[in-house]
């Protein structure tokens, strides 16, 4: 299907434009208002879905040859310029690596410098017309401020060109009445166009096409559905029809991918001998609301996942990591494109994709990339089937790690909670709707043991991101006319989509601490710091050291010794310490920050440092079957950049009561030979053990993933000497090896391994 080109008309143009239907064209997605660019003789317009009105991929028309621009060197000013040739006020930001789709035809321009005050594009620096370096999964797209130059276009215009666009689709629920779960799986197919919603003529509906209406609406599949039911129902309705000849191929992540065809303004017959399409969509098992929806999801074979997303502020988005030979990496973002993110999507439960992110969007992963140039057609029932390319560690680096955002199913649970009383919306007392087949009412939450965990579900469930802080008490923030606490005793994983998915005392409220004042809140964000441990480095510096008790004042002072050091005979003899240096890199796109303020961090003279954070590790030994035999721990002895990847700049720095933080992009060393940098093991016998590694292990600090906080090893100990091997992170293995890990190697035949 062809773009229609719309030109600005004349008054007396437009109206014969709008009462003769050829001037619509063929029937086809199109793209937005083109200009004249003057002199230039140039033309624009915005293309590529899924895309809003004001957004999309740019595109130039010269010497009568449509083509795009390479992203090489764009800049928001070089947006500004555009923005106002396609006859918008101003760019709100621009986009790269094909966002909306990559465009076909001439590279017209590579290079591009402009200082945003330009009166036409022509007027930039460039490589020059034609003259380009760059592939088209390089094109360079723009975000508009949503607001027209006075007089640029008819507004007439611009609404018979959205006529030619799907931006929604829904499904309407043909039958019952009253409140209904959501999401809604089963209903008739209808789509927004700018008079109101409309509904699409099943005449030559297909299988693909309710494949693609399904994975717009966030769910991986479709069934069948009863059609006779249907159109003997659709009988004795009204309906009314904007939509017909949808032909799919399947494989699209928009219905406006498809080849589709629109209802003319004076069609007097629709839909002849036909009814409303009608689809049935398959929930993943986040979403399964029926006891039949989740049997049968617990009825499949339910294999290890080899697919998983990290780093995502909301369900179904993320980093993509991959597992293989039992250990997670990442993919690079050669050739990622829409096809390969909603293979991704519907393996893991979700829609079709509505991003395909590069360029580490989501924060960059450590270890092994195990995948790059991934090719899929869209019809692959995992990332494994499509054709890819296995790479070294010098084709790419994390900084083009491949990330997705997937459709998700309404479920209206973000309608269930507010917040009330904050300075901004993404803070505030949490309120909580509930009724069931009574009235609703709002009440409020008791602050009792409410902390990050609890906040992190609050946040997701409103949209609005990681929580910063869990709050226990909100005197500060006004309580309005909400004064009831409804809910206590709130107990979260911290991975629940709603609140009402977490454990709680029911109906019966039990609240240590009355009044509004001590009530849960949140302060919610949209990016989270996220701690990782360099597992190797354990195992490569890990060793004993019998140190004598003279010089263990000032640990033991610091509580970093065994209880039995206690009653030792000071100074005389030793204490046996197994030492090794743990470097803590932040991974997430936020500052790791100390929860306190710096006006409570507690000076210690005996070590001359501040103390930012109680508890920042455990440290512990473990028995195979999880027995603590020996413990230690470590305050944040300093939070500080120790060092940076190559294009990042240290932030933090302890001298001086400077501030304290891991920075993104850097690490925290502390070395083996310093203080309570270890583990006392003088009462541990000799035999097979864990080591045990855990960073923030009380959720002080809110981060975008804990489940990548711990970190275990194998070790054994003969009484004189200790090997620490098979270092890993809690979810760096499969499920498999983490069980093998688990049975410990040699532990029956006492073999060092």
């Amino acid at each position: 299907m062809r773009p229609v080109s719309i030109r600005q008309w004349s008054p007396w143009g437009l109206l014969l434009c709008l009462l003769c239907s050829s001037c619509l064209g063929s029937p086809s997605p199109t793209t937005a208002p083109e200009k004249m660019a003057g002199s230039q003789g140039l033309r624009f317009r915005l293309a590529g879905f899924p895309r809003k009105p004001f957004e999309g991929r740019v595109e130039i028309q010269r010497a009568g040859e449509w083509g795009t621009i390479c992203d090489d060197d764009f800049t928001l000013q070089a947006a500004h310029v555009l923005c106002r040739e396609l006859g918008f006020t101003e760019a709100t930001g621009w986009t790269h690596s094909a966002k909306y789709g990559p465009g076909t035809g001439r590279i017209w321009l590579d290079n591009l410098s402009c200082s945003g005050t330009e009166q036409s594009v022509s007027e930039c620096a460039s490589r020059g017309w034609g003259n380009s370096d760059c592939t088209h999964d390089e094109d360079a797209g723009v975000i508009c401020k949503d607001q027209r130059l006075p007089g640029f276009s008819d507004s007439n215009v611009i609404e018979v060109e959205q006529h030619l666009q799907v931006e929604e689709v829904r499904l309407r629920p043909a039958v019952g009445r009253g409140r209904r779960p959501l999401p809604v799986t089963e209903g008739l197919v209808e789509v927004r166009l700018p008079d109101g919603w409309s509904q699409v003529c099943d005449n030559g509906w297909s299988a693909q096409n309710s494949h693609v209406v399904c994975g717009m609406l966030g769910f991986p599949g479709e069934k069948r559905v009863n059609t006779a039911f249907y159109r003997l129902l659709a009988q004795r309705q009204q309906h009314s029809f904007g939509l017909h000849g949808v032909a799919c191929v399947g494989t699209e992540a928009h219905l406006s991918l498809c080849s589709l065809e629109f209802y003319r303004a004076n069609d007097t017959t629709r839909c002849p001998g036909g009814a409303p399409a009608v689809v049935s969509c398959v929930p993943g098992p986040l979403y399964a609301v029926s006891s039949d929806q989740k049997k049968q999801q617990q009825s499949k074979p339910q294999g290890e996942t080899r697919v998983r997303l990290k780093g995502g502020a909301h369900p179904g988005e993320g980093r993509v990591e991959v597992l293989k030979a039992s250990t997670w990496g990442t993919v690079c973002d050669r050739k990622w494109d829409l096809q390969a993110a909603s293979v991704v999507c519907r393996e893991l439960g979700f829609g079709s994709a509505r991003e395909a992110l590069s360029g580490a969007r989501m924060g960059q992963g450590m270890g092994a990339i195990h995948l790059s140039e991934v090719q899929c057609s869209g019809q692959e029932p995992s990332l494994w089937k499509c054709p890819h390319k296995n790479i070294t560690a010098e084709d790419c680096s994390h900084s083009q790690d491949a990330g997705v955002r997937c459709n998700l199913p309404y479920t209206g649970v973000e309608t269930k909670i507010r917040l009330s009383g904050g300075r901004s919306p993404h803070e505030g007392r949490v309120e909580v709707q509930i009724g069931g087949l009574g009235p609703l009412r709002w009440g409020l939450i008791c602050g009792d043991d409410w902390g990050t965990l609890e906040a992190m579900v609050v946040c997701r469930q409103l949209g609005l991101g990681y929580a910063n802080h869990g709050l226990q008490e909100t005197w500060y923030w006004d309580s309005g006319n909400t004064t009831e606490v409804v809910m206590s005793g709130v107990r979260c994983t911290g991975s629940e989509l709603s609140l009402d998915q977490c454990a709680h005392h029911g109906t019966h409220v039990a609240c240590k601490r009355t009044g509004t004042r001590f009530t849960a809140g949140v302060i919610c964000s949209e990016t989270a710091s996220d701690l990782l441990l360099h597992s190797a480095l354990v195992q490569e510096t890990a060793y004993i050291e019998d140190r004598p008790l003279h010089m263990l004042y000032c640990a033991a002072e610091e509580n970093c010794l065994a209880r039995s050091a206690r009653s030792a005979n000071w100074p005389y003899g030793h204490r046996r310490l197994l030492r090794f240096s743990s470097q803590i890199h932040n991974l997430g796109r936020a500052d790791f920050r100390p929860k306190a303020g710096r006006h409570s961090w507690v000076w210690h003279e005996c070590h001359g440092h501040y103390h930012s954070m109680d508890i920042f590790t455990h440290y512990d030994i473990l028995t195979p079957n999880g027995t603590k035999v020996a413990e230690g721990h470590k305050a944040s002895f300093c939070l500080e950049d120790t060092e940076c990847q190559e294009d990042v700049s240290k932030r933090y720095e302890c001298a001086n009561f400077g501030e304290q933080g891991i920075t993104v992009g850097c690490w925290d060393l502390y070395r083996h030979d310093i203080d309570c940098q270890w583990i006392d093991i003088t009462d541990v016998k000799p035999g097979n053990y864990i080591l045990q590694v855990v960073i923030n292990p009380n959720f002080e600090v809110a981060e975008s993933d804990f489940t990548n906080n711990a970190m275990k090893c194998n070790c054994k100990y003969d009484g004189h000497r200790i090997w620490v091997h098979n270092c890993h992170i809690g979810d760096a293995f499969s499920e498999e090896a983490n069980r093998k890990f688990e049975r410990y190697p040699g532990q029956t035949s006492n073999q060092i391994i």
